[in-house]
């Protein structure tokens, strides 16, 4: 289907991503991973702010307290609402930096990293408590992209893009097992990128030079797809205070030919019912 979307935030993105919606402020989240920029949006006023990170940013989550975790280059940081910044896990790696983030139903964030040159096993998972505590995840990825879980919270699923697959994993007290393939993504549709889980529990997955995001029931059966006119689709979320706007995210880089709206942040109002995201307990 061509679903009728809105350009919420006209930009230009080198490479848009992480939209999170965050409900104690009413605002939607994204980033500029390689601009290191830190995004925000009130779809109610309109009102848009810009922080400039110190390095680039693959995440930003709310956390319970106030303020963001953020998955940086060289680890994960806690933004203070008071501007305040540190370290909560610092681990650089040369040539590694952040990718996509989620937090968990537990509270922990789980944080995935990539190799700049993308080589395989150059990427990880890893789960971050609040205390600081790190746990190896998965450590052997390329590109470590969309997390989520299903409503019940027995599922996760995850992506490592370039495999062309969407993973489930049993997931229960904070550890996943019998990893598997939900899905996998025919050549030329593009691959597998940013994903979010909705209220029904299907899997709604963005797709980098797919141009579109598409819905899999918990199944694995697809039964939507959402056409968008720029085809470098990163993440998607549910936003509003009702959580039934879709925002997706897009990016410019290595484009060949401009699009109008790559680099933007769009969204398909009333496109389904998201569930409502955990704060990072930290």
């Amino acid at each position: 289907m061509t679903a009728s979307y809105e350009v919420a935030v006209r930009a230009e993105a080198t490479l848009g991503e992480g939209p999170t919606w965050d409900p104690a402020t009413g605002r939607l989240l994204w980033l500029d991973i390689l601009g290191a920029r830190l995004h925000s949006y009130d779809p109610v006023t309109g009102r848009r702010t810009v922080r400039v990170t110190d390095q680039h940013v693959g995440a930003a989550k709310p956390r319970a307290g106030g303020g963001l975790v953020l998955n940086l280059r060289d680890g994960v940081g806690l933004l203070d609402p008071d501007g305040g910044f540190r370290w909560l896990h610092h681990e650089p790696v040369p040539g590694r930096r952040a990718n996509d983030a989620a937090v968990a139903p537990d509270g922990s964030l789980w944080a995935g990293t990539m190799r700049y040159d993308e080589a395989p096993g150059g990427g990880t998972l890893t789960r971050h408590g609040a205390d600081g505590t790190a746990r190896p995840v998965l450590d052997d990825v390329a590109v470590s992209n969309g997390t989520g879980w299903s409503p019940d919270h027995s599922r996760m699923y995850y992506i490592d893009s370039p495999t062309r697959r969407v993973d489930v994993f049993d997931h229960a007290d904070g550890r996943v097992a019998g990893r598997r393939t939900f899905v996998r993504i025919e050549e030329g549709a593009g691959f597998p990128d940013g994903l979010t889980v909705d209220a029904d529990g299907c899997v709604w997955v963005a797709l980098w030079d797919g141009g579109a995001v598409r819905r899999y029931t918990p199944d694995g059966e697809l039964d939507r797809v959402i056409t968008l006119p720029t085809p470098r689709v990163t993440a998607c979320a549910f936003g509003g205070a009702d959580l039934t706007d879709l925002y997706i995210t897009t990016a410019r880089v290595g484009l060949d030919a401009p699009h109008p709206v790559a680099g933007s942040l769009l969204v398909v109002p009333g496109a389904g019912k998201g569930l409502a995201q955990p704060a990072f307990a930290g």
